[in-house]
């Protein structure tokens, strides 16, 4: 039996309208999550991270969206074919997701406990009582008073409201999760905590993670692999050491050269220069080659392939190898 929990294959989606044209959203993406591994997608807005995710869950809105091709196999069973009954039946019990606004995902006029207890019931088949009392122990375990259950999300701070979200995702030990910038609206302090609990929880669960960022020092601290995702295709992937420490695609350097220094010894950040790319008229070869430093005329030509750069680190790029000693 494969050790993949959820392998994506060849994932093209595109989003439709007769005012903007055709959006080509994701383009041709693959990766494999293995089982208890975490695996990060870092990009900037609107590189087609969340579009992924909502691929995954099938709950792209149909249309705009069209899951053009492709395949998403949960322990090799394509959800992308599966009924609307296995559908419902595998979100929040072997799927679930942290969206990545906590101020919406929450119903603002249910109590909190209720709402877990909702997704308690439909997946686990309890009755009120043992629901009640489910939540109430998801509750502790994200670090809120039990007695908070019959608040309002309105009682709870954004960090809190967070939690919340969290504990309904992992209610029913779900074999992964799928984590949408769920740190983006919170201080600093209550975001470490957040990372530290998700960590924990993961760890106690067993459960496997995507998490899908634009912070980097969030990778850092969670992720076993990182994809590096841009203009709808993943550019980078590796282990998150490996691609932190040799890092070779243009696009992942110029994150890289954004963040302060630490040291000292760098007085202004690097910018990566222009912006991303219309995605309903991208370039014709690399897609990063509007913007990148290196670029030649062979990068404009065709398509980039991913290929191998050493071990399991992949590169798209026709320069890589000139910018390891970058």
């Amino acid at each position: 039996m494969s050790e993949n929990i959820l392998s994506v294959r060849n994932l093209t989606v595109k989003y439709i309208s007769r005012e903007v044209g055709t959006c080509h959203a994701v383009n041709d993406v693959s990766f494999d999550v293995e089982k208890g591994e975490t695996v990060g997608l870092v990009g900037e807005t609107g590189a087609g991270k969340t579009t992924i995710a909502l691929s995954i869950m099938r709950l792209l809105q149909m249309p705009p969206a069209r899951i053009a091709s492709g395949e998403i196999l949960l322990d090799g069973e394509d959800i992308l074919k599966m009924p609307d009954a296995s559908l419902r039946k595998m979100r929040g019990d072997r799927i679930s997701m942290i969206f990545q606004d906590p101020m919406t995902a929450l119903n603002p006029i249910d109590k909190v406990g209720d709402q877990i207890s909702e997704m308690v019931r439909l997946h686990l088949k309890m009755n009120k009582l043992e629901a009640a009392a489910k939540a109430a122990e998801m509750l502790e375990m994200v670090g809120i008073p039990s007695t908070r259950f019959n608040d309002y999300p309105h009682q709870f701070s954004g960090g809190m409201k967070q939690r919340v979200v969290i504990a309904i995702a992992l209610a029913c030990k779900p074999e992964l999760l799928l984590a949408d910038e769920p740190t983006t609206a919170l201080d600093v302090t209550i975001q470490a905590q957040v990372l530290n609990m998700m960590k924990e929880l993961k760890n106690e669960l067993g459960t496997s993670m995507v998490l899908i960022t634009h912070d980097l020092g969030v990778v850092a601290e969670t992720c076993d692999r990182v994809a590096v995702v841009y203009a709808g295709e993943i550019v980078e992937i590796g282990a998150a050491d490996v691609v932190f420490d040799k890092r070779s695609h243009p696009y992942t350097i110029g994150l890289f050269n954004s963040l302060p220094d630490i040291t000292g010894e760098r007085k202004r950040l690097v910018p990566i220069s222009g912006l991303m790319p219309d995605p309903t008229a991208l370039p014709k070869g690399c897609k990063f080659s509007p913007r990148c430093p290196l670029c030649d005329d062979a990068c404009k030509l065709e398509p980039v392939e991913l290929r191998l750069e050493s071990g399991t680190h992949y590169v798209r790029c026709l320069k890589s190898k000139v910018n390891q000693g970058i």
